[in-house]
């Protein structure tokens, strides 16, 4: 029995072969394995000015951003320290000093 990979799109462990396609049950995506780890590979994030962006860099903020649910904003010129890179909308987990954790978008930042 060989192990198939989860569903990309909803981490079902589900997952069944029909042809060279992949199938997930419970959400319905379908993609082709190969296709799959190519783009897997070649996922690179780069900040506002196009510097390629990894794990552990410090960045500073170039735009001010409010904070959801709060009436408080994280100034333009602020510097995150120690970002972790991740999948998703919002690009950069990270913890500001003053504020705590939150997601930024890498559109919004500049690499210190």
């Amino acid at each position: 029995m060989s192990i198939l990979p989860p569903c990309p799109q909803c981490q079902s462990e589900f997952t069944y072969e029909d042809g060279n396609l992949l199938i997930c049950p419970s959400c319905g995506h379908e993609w082709n394995p190969a296709e799959a780890a190519v783009a897997d590979v070649t996922k690179v994030w780069k900040d506002a000015n196009g510097n390629v962006l990894q794990d552990g860099d410090t960045v500073t903020l170039v735009k001010d951003l409010k904070i959801k649910g709060s009436s408080s904003v994280v100034k333009v010129g602020t510097k995150v320290k120690n970002i972790r890179l991740i999948e998703g909308d919002h690009d950069i987990d990270c913890k500001i000093e003053g504020f705590g954790p939150m997601q930024l978008k890498t559109e919004f930042v500049k690499k210190a």
